[in-house]
């Protein structure tokens, strides 16, 4: 692979987004909370030379944007991703590497924009490494509940039906040639719980997908050395956004999350990613989300999320403190 800037060295902007409105389950606006509590921010201070926590993002005014009918809630979600778009896109054109901390997933829609809006400025091409469940590929017109944090990947790549969610990006056109994301530069890991619209989708426009079976048949090294491999290959200077859902994760490791799924990935599939997304230097921002303290076990899933951003960062397996779960 070719040789990219060293992103561990740049600092760090961290940002807070209690956004729960995308979601069908109660819990998530308490998920930034419980990940500071978790110490992740004592524990990036450990591996980054500058870490600044932002705190909270301060949503737009709700009543910019108008309903969508197969959309729920939709003007609070997009408050909150043009809030998020505009601290996605400062933080990444000041240099830093940002991470955002939800909230649902719903907050894609704001912190992968405002990324690609600065990568676009760079003429830099935007993939992203989705570690989720679920694809979160479906429109107002195809989702069966209507929940938001079922739909940022669909709208980020064009899909039609989300006119009402234009004002998230004010200063990007809204284009087909412009848009934020190219389907085929996704890479979806984890999944295992698709819905059958959704799933065409992903096939006709060309996402890469990897589910739980993949995992098994050719175990998570051969998947991420592919997939790096060819990220690399396809861009001298990409912008690489990690979006980390809980549900990624095996429920008996991190139970809490409201859309949990068995089969998930397990304690050493997921800290392999990290650390290979690490030696590849080419994360560029990072989001973690869908943490649910409610539905959670004495912090356990807020701990191991704060262990695997920590191998993302630069821990070594050898450096890894003795702790129970």
């Amino acid at each position: 692979m070719r040789k990219h800037p060293d992103h561990r060295q740049q600092p760090i902007a961290v940002w807070g987004a209690p956004l729960e409105a995308g979601a069908g389950t109660r819990g998530c606006l308490m998920g930034p909370a419980s990940l500071r509590t978790a110490e992740l921010i004592e524990t990036l201070e450990t591996l980054a030379p500058i870490v600044i926590d932002h705190g909270d993002v301060t949503p737009a005014p709700a009543a910019d944007f108008v309903e969508t009918p197969g959309a729920r809630a939709l003007p609070t979600v997009a408050a909150w991703s043009a809030a998020l778009h505009e601290a996605a896109y400062a933080a990444a054109k000041s240099g830093a590497t940002p991470v955002f901390l939800g909230g649902d997933h719903s907050i894609a829609f704001g912190s992968i924009s405002g990324v690609a809006r600065h990568a676009q400025e760079q003429d830099r091409d935007v993939f992203v490494i989705w570690l989720d469940a679920h694809a979160d590929f479906n429109t107002p017109a195809t989702s069966p509940s209507g929940n938001m944090h079922g739909m940022p990947m669909a709208y980020l790549c064009g899909e039609p039906g989300f006119d009402a969610m234009r004002g998230v990006e004010p200063k990007m056109p809204s284009t087909a040639t412009r848009r934020p994301l190219a389907p085929e530069n996704i890479f979806m890991l984890g999944l295992r719980s698709v819905d059958p619209d959704e799933r065409d989708l992903l096939s006709d426009r060309g996402v890469r997908a990897f589910d739980m079976r993949d995992f098994d048949e050719r175990g998570v090294a051969s998947i991420m050395r592919d997939v790096l491999e060819e990220i690399s290959s396809a861009s001298p200077n990409p912008w690489v956004h990690v979006s980390l859902d809980v549900d990624f994760l095996d429920p008996d490791i991190a139970p809490g999350v409201g859309t949990t799924v068995p089969g998930g990935a397990t304690f050493r599939e997921a800290h392999l990613i990290m650390e290979m997304l690490c030696d590849s230097n080419l994360v560029s921002s990072l989001d973690i989300v869908e943490l649910n303290p409610f539905l959670d076990k004495r912090g356990k899933s807020a701990r191991l999320l704060v262990d695997l951003v920590a191998s993302l960062f630069g821990r070594r397996i050898f450096d890894r403190p003795s702790r129970s779960y």
